[in-house]
């Protein structure tokens, strides 16, 4: 059994079994929301055809810049519930849980206009060939109906672990995801809807998702405990939301730029080159997600520790998640080294698709490393209340070093391969600048006057 990790424990040493404890369930909360796009990706590549598979994963990195853009604003209400509960403050807990809750329905409807009215003029921005632009267009539109569900969710999900319950997430996630790999089966298999059928599977299990976590909210005992009745947005604590979580989600927001740029630029080569690298990348996200455990522990806990005034406790966190974090990427990236014909062959049996997807993990895999680091680092940065910081860091090195990869370099050697260096060289450089600034800003100086310390403290 995983052992909850509760908010007293989280400003108190040693803090390596803590964070495991709390980052375990985050992890498998995390794998299994990749199942559903493993799964979306698998049953129509295997049922419904090359084409239908290009169409499904060209989408990925449009739908990660809109959604992204507001995922971030989760980020910010875990954070400010985090601090509250680490001064003790049961009423901003309470307005921060009000004020999040109806930010995400907002956002939630938001995203969902957006991606519908803007899909197919995203997608020729992204030069999606003829023969897949029909059916991507339909795919995202019905996907973009479950916005509000995913957003509540999320939000839901970061109150939730504020408190140190990382378990009930993952709980909530696993139901759903039966469901979602339940529909996908009978819609696809059975009924023959195709990207249509994906992407309704997955909308209804965003909204299960969501149905539960407003149910605990609303029920539990709990400071964070949602009362709809008083739930409206408090000025100052929306405030508090934003300044933490509109720089988050413009950094999530930048990298998806890039990546839109980089699949813009894969979708020249062609329908092979799509499907190949959408069948290759899948692997990315489970290495992703399962260290982002760390990364959401290093904001968590940074945030608690913030709140409680310990300022003694801040690299130390910080260090733990990192030598954490790096033992899980290096494992998985040589698995996936190992492993990457037959984990490509999962999504496809076309010769020239695997070969393409083979080719770009052998050339990624080693490099992966540095990706989870920078998140983890990214996620203590923004747990001190750093977010514009960090965004910057990134909008310098995730952004600013692919886009000139891209327009300077890749017109020298038009190659995938070389295509796909812009990846290990940004996270490398970013991960360098990004500990540089958390350094600095958890120096015992700059730390007391942040927190309104003095020496003697």
């Amino acid at each position: 059994m995983i052992k909850k990790t509760n908010p007293s424990e989280m400003t108190e040493g040693p803090f390596f079994q803590k964070i495991l404890f709390f980052a375990i369930p985050v992890t498998l909360t995390g794998l299994l929301q990749i199942v559903y796009n493993t799964a979306d990706t698998a049953v129509v590549g295997r049922f419904a055809g090359k084409t239908a598979l290009a169409a499904v994963g060209s989408t990925g990195s449009m739908i990660g810049l809109i959604v992204n853009l507001f995922t971030g604003l989760s980020m910010g209400a875990g954070v400010l519930t985090a601090r509250m509960l680490g001064a003790k403050d049961k009423d901003g807990v309470q307005r921060a849980v009000g004020t999040a809750m109806g930010l995400s329905v907002l956002s939630g409807l938001l995203i969902a206009a957006t991606g519908i009215l803007l899909s197919p003029t995203l997608l020729r921005w992204m030069q999606a060939p003829a023969d897949t632009i029909d059916l991507s267009t339909l795919y995202v539109r019905i996907y973009f109906l479950g916005a509000p569900g995913a957003m509540v969710f999320n939000f839901g999900a970061a109150i939730i672990r504020s408190t140190g319950d990382t378990r009930r997430p993952l709980q909530y996630l696993a139901a759903s995801g039966f469901l979602n790999i339940a529909l996908n089966l009978f819609t696809i298999v059975v009924l023959h809807w195709g990207v249509a059928g994906v992407a309704i599977a997955t909308i209804a299990s965003q909204y299960l998702t969501a149905v539960l976590a407003v149910r605990y909210l609303t029920r539990t005992t709990q400071d964070i405990r949602l009362n709809l009745r008083r739930a409206r947005l408090f000025q100052s604590e929306l405030k508090e939301i934003l300044r933490i979580g509109v720089p988050a989600g413009l950094q999530n927001a930048l990298f998806s730029i890039s990546n839109v740029i980089i699949q813009s630029n894969v979708n020249s080569f062609g329908s092979d080159a799509m499907a190949g690298i959408s069948a290759g990348s899948n692997y990315d996200a489970y290495i992703y997600t399962a260290t982002n455990g760390f990364a959401q522990a290093a904001m968590t806990f940074t945030s608690q520790n913030v709140g409680a005034k310990k300022p003694e406790n801040l690299r130390r966190v910080w260090l733990v998640s990192v030598l954490s974090a790096s033992a899980a990427a290096v494992t998985l990236q040589t698995v996936g080294l190992l492993l990457r014909e037959p984990i490509v062959s999962l999504f496809s049996s076309d010769r020239a698709v695997i070969a393409v997807g083979t080719q770009r993990m052998a050339l990624i895999m080693p490099f992966f490393v540095f990706c989870s680091l920078l998140d983890v680092t990214g996620g203590a940065v923004r747990g001190l209340g750093r977010s514009f910081q960090i965004m910057l860091v990134s909008l310098f090195g995730a952004c600013g070093l692919r886009l000139l990869w891209v327009f300077c370099f890749l017109p020298l050697r038009r190659t995938l391969p070389f295509l796909y260096i812009s990846y290990p060289l940004s996270w490398g450089v970013t991960f360098l600048v990004a500990t540089g600034l958390f350094l600095y800003l958890t120096r015992p100086k700059m730390l007391e006057k942040e927190l309104g310390l003095s020496s003697q403290d």
